[in-house]
Protein backbone atom coordinates (compact mmCIF):
# COMPACT_ATOMS: atom_id res chain seq x y z
CA UNK A 1 0.00 0.00 0.00
CA UNK A 2 1.05 3.54 -0.90
CA UNK A 3 0.36 6.00 2.06
CA UNK A 4 0.75 9.52 0.66
CA UNK A 5 -0.48 13.08 1.75
CA UNK A 6 -2.71 15.01 0.50
CA UNK A 7 -0.66 17.64 -0.50
CA UNK A 8 1.97 15.45 -2.55
CA UNK A 9 -1.39 14.14 -4.07
CA UNK A 10 -2.66 17.52 -5.26
CA UNK A 11 1.34 18.33 -6.41
CA UNK A 12 1.74 15.49 -8.30
CA UNK A 13 -2.16 15.95 -10.47
CA UNK A 14 -1.01 19.89 -10.97
CA UNK A 15 1.91 18.78 -12.31
CA UNK A 16 0.33 16.67 -14.59
CA UNK A 17 -2.21 18.92 -15.88
CA UNK A 18 0.02 21.93 -16.01
CA UNK A 19 2.34 19.63 -18.43
CA UNK A 20 -0.59 18.16 -20.18
CA UNK A 21 -0.59 17.55 -23.49
CA UNK A 22 2.54 15.83 -22.90
CA UNK A 23 2.81 13.44 -20.17
CA UNK A 24 4.41 15.13 -17.17
CA UNK A 25 6.76 12.73 -14.89
CA UNK A 26 9.15 13.09 -11.43
CA UNK A 27 9.82 11.58 -8.06
CA UNK A 28 8.79 12.16 -4.70
CA UNK A 29 11.88 11.15 -2.50
CA UNK A 30 11.78 9.61 1.00
CA UNK A 31 14.39 9.27 3.96
CA UNK A 32 16.33 5.48 3.00
CA UNK A 33 14.20 2.42 4.21
CA UNK A 34 11.19 4.28 5.10
CA UNK A 35 8.81 3.92 2.30
CA UNK A 36 7.54 7.55 3.14
CA UNK A 37 7.27 9.82 0.32
CA UNK A 38 8.20 13.24 1.35
CA UNK A 39 10.15 15.54 -1.30
CA UNK A 40 8.51 16.24 -4.32
CA UNK A 41 10.81 16.20 -7.57
CA UNK A 42 8.99 17.06 -10.45
CA UNK A 43 11.39 16.15 -13.46
CA UNK A 44 11.07 17.60 -17.33
CA UNK A 45 9.98 15.26 -19.56
CA UNK A 46 12.93 15.04 -22.16
CA UNK A 47 10.82 13.58 -24.74
CA UNK A 48 8.28 15.99 -24.72
CA UNK A 49 5.83 13.89 -25.59
CA UNK A 50 2.12 13.54 -24.65
CA UNK A 51 2.70 9.08 -25.66
CA UNK A 52 6.04 8.71 -23.92
CA UNK A 53 8.09 10.22 -20.94
CA UNK A 54 11.95 9.96 -20.45
CA UNK A 55 13.90 11.82 -17.60
CA UNK A 56 16.93 13.65 -19.39
CA UNK A 57 19.62 11.47 -17.89
CA UNK A 58 22.08 14.21 -16.78
CA UNK A 59 19.49 15.42 -14.67
CA UNK A 60 18.68 12.21 -12.97
CA UNK A 61 21.98 11.41 -12.42
CA UNK A 62 21.90 14.99 -10.58
CA UNK A 63 19.09 13.49 -8.67
CA UNK A 64 20.35 10.06 -7.43
CA UNK A 65 23.87 12.34 -6.57
CA UNK A 66 21.58 14.51 -4.73
CA UNK A 67 19.60 11.59 -2.80
CA UNK A 68 22.55 9.60 -2.31
CA UNK A 69 23.97 12.75 -0.29
CA UNK A 70 20.51 13.01 1.50
CA UNK A 71 20.17 9.52 2.46
CA UNK A 72 17.04 9.41 0.23
CA UNK A 73 15.72 6.94 -2.03
CA UNK A 74 12.89 7.50 -5.05
CA UNK A 75 9.92 6.24 -2.86
CA UNK A 76 7.25 7.29 -5.63
CA UNK A 77 8.69 7.18 -9.26
CA UNK A 78 5.12 8.90 -11.26
CA UNK A 79 4.20 10.18 -14.30
CA UNK A 80 0.82 10.73 -16.49
CA UNK A 81 -1.41 9.46 -19.12
CA UNK A 82 -2.75 11.96 -21.41
CA UNK A 83 -5.14 9.72 -23.27
CA UNK A 84 -5.30 6.39 -21.70
CA UNK A 85 -6.34 5.08 -18.18
CA UNK A 86 -3.88 5.20 -15.60
CA UNK A 87 -2.28 2.17 -15.98
CA UNK A 88 1.35 1.06 -17.01
CA UNK A 89 2.21 0.79 -21.03
CA UNK A 90 4.72 -2.20 -21.97
CA UNK A 91 7.14 0.69 -22.43
CA UNK A 92 6.78 2.16 -18.57
CA UNK A 93 7.38 -1.83 -17.66
CA UNK A 94 10.20 -1.91 -19.15
CA UNK A 95 11.86 0.76 -17.76
CA UNK A 96 10.62 0.39 -14.37
CA UNK A 97 13.99 -0.38 -12.54
CA UNK A 98 13.29 0.34 -9.30
CA UNK A 99 11.53 -2.65 -7.63
CA UNK A 100 11.18 -0.47 -4.02
CA UNK A 101 9.45 2.20 -5.42
CA UNK A 102 5.70 2.82 -6.20
CA UNK A 103 4.70 3.42 -9.63
CA UNK A 104 2.23 6.68 -9.52
CA UNK A 105 0.24 7.44 -12.79
CA UNK A 106 -1.90 9.37 -13.16
CA UNK A 107 -4.53 10.11 -16.18
CA UNK A 108 -5.38 13.33 -17.16
CA UNK A 109 -8.00 11.89 -19.46
CA UNK A 110 -11.76 10.89 -17.79
CA UNK A 111 -11.18 7.27 -18.83
CA UNK A 112 -13.38 6.05 -16.41
CA UNK A 113 -16.22 8.68 -16.50
CA UNK A 114 -15.46 8.98 -12.73
CA UNK A 115 -13.72 12.56 -13.22
CA UNK A 116 -10.78 14.43 -14.80
CA UNK A 117 -8.19 12.25 -13.87
CA UNK A 118 -7.48 8.85 -11.99
CA UNK A 119 -4.66 8.32 -9.73
CA UNK A 120 -3.25 4.53 -9.05
CA UNK A 121 -0.28 3.13 -7.79
CA UNK A 122 1.99 0.31 -8.77
CA UNK A 123 4.34 -2.12 -8.05
CA UNK A 124 6.45 -3.21 -10.94
CA UNK A 125 8.83 -5.71 -10.31
CA UNK A 126 10.86 -7.80 -13.03
CA UNK A 127 8.44 -7.16 -15.66
CA UNK A 128 5.41 -8.22 -12.93
CA UNK A 129 2.63 -5.08 -12.49
CA UNK A 130 0.46 -5.20 -9.19
CA UNK A 131 -1.68 -2.79 -8.48
CA UNK A 132 -2.12 -1.74 -4.77
CA UNK A 133 -4.24 0.21 -2.97
CA UNK A 134 -3.34 4.06 -2.24
CA UNK A 135 -4.15 5.91 1.53
CA UNK A 136 -4.14 9.38 1.65
CA UNK A 137 -3.18 10.87 4.45
CA UNK A 138 -3.43 14.86 6.25
CA UNK A 139 0.09 14.05 7.46
CA UNK A 140 2.80 11.43 8.56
Amino acid sequence: MLTITQALVDRIVAHARKDHPDEACGVVAGPAGSDRPERFIPMLNAAMSPTFYEFDSGDLLKLYREMDDRDEEPVVIYHSHTATEAYPSRTDISYANEPGAHYVLVSTADTDGLGDFQFRSYRIVEGEVTEEEVKVVESY
